[in-house]
């Protein structure tokens, strides 16, 4: 595979990066796993002039667990090592489901969350669990460091609200309380190796059995990850049922615009937010803390 031409470094801190990012501009390209940067230059969707690649940073794979606090994963935590975490397994399963659901095997023992989001594409798997959870993104940058609401993050297809300098550090996940669930399903042709026709992620919360709270995120229907917002409202208030949750998918379905692709119709995706919101809404409440 015959890469274009650019010239490659590697930073050794975070300042080191972010002053080189800044100093290039759009014509630098931040590296961490590699398995989204190196095809997107091959195929030239992007004008990489230098590949600052990150791995040597110190410090950006943890994966940790506070309690009262919540989930740290470090930009360098690969897939893999968030799929069979113990911690992340027992706080918050959704994250390694979404994880899990990655690509192949390979490609999770080299990629990352952080890239996964980096990159934006609309249908990203970890991204709509981490909408659904209230995720923060963390941001180094020589200027100031800053956070990110996830929700704040996604611009449009392929494109986030990173500027010039901006090295993600972390993704930070709220805890889940007493009461809070939550479930992330993908939807795809093949298990692995495949994109998302549709993913759908959701956080419930409850005060005994009403629902008090809920967020739903859909992926691959939209140019960005998009909140069920009128499917969140009829699930609040309420108590669960299974007519409530086929009112729920209905209204998701009709919040998305989908397109038509070679995977699969606007419509056939319409209808599988309306079955997998239904499903991810009722996991979420099932795997309650």
């Amino acid at each position: 595979m015959a890469l274009p031409v650019f010239d490659y470094t590697r930073a050794t801190s975070l300042e080191e990066a972010s002053k080189l990012a800044a100093e290039k501009g759009d014509k630098a390209v931040l590296m961490a796993g590699g398995t989204d940067v190196i095809l997107l230059i091959h195929a030239k969707a992007i004008p990489a002039e230098l590949v600052i690649d990150i791995k040597e940073i110190p410090g950006l794979d943890e994966i940790k667990y506070v309690e009262g606090e919540g989930m740290h994963i470090g930009a360098l935590a690969k897939l893999f090592d968030i799929q069979s975490s113990p911690v992340v397994e027992e706080k918050m399963p959704a994250l390694c489901d979404a994880a899990r659901y990655v690509a192949s095997p390979q490609i999770r023992r080299k990629g990352t969350m952080a890239g996964n989001i980096c990159n934006a594409s609309p249908s990203a798997d970890t991204a709509s669990i981490l909408v659904a959870m209230k995720a923060v993104v963390k941001v180094y940058n020589v200027k100031g460091e800053k956070e990110i609401p996830i929700d704040e993050f996604f611009k449009g297809v392929k494109k986030t609200v990173l500027e010039p300098g901006d090295v993600v550090t972390e993704i930070f996940i709220p805890e889940l309380k007493k009461g809070e669930g939550s479930a992330y399903f993908k939807h795809s042709v093949r298990k692995a190796m495949d994109l998302a026709i549709i993913g759908v992620g959701s956080k419930i919360t409850m005060d005994g059995s009403k629902i008090t709270d809920a967020r739903i995120c859909m992926g691959g229907v939209g140019i960005t990850p998009l909140r069920a917002k009128n499917a969140e409202k009829i699930l609040i208030g309420n108590e669960i049922t299974d007519e409530l949750l086929e009112q729920a998918g209905v209204a998701a379905s009709e919040e998305c615009s989908p397109i038509s692709d070679v995977r699969a119709s606007a419509e056939y995706r319409k209808d599988m937010v309306r079955v997998y919101t239904k499903r991810a809404v009722k996991k979420a409440v099932e795997t309650m803390a």
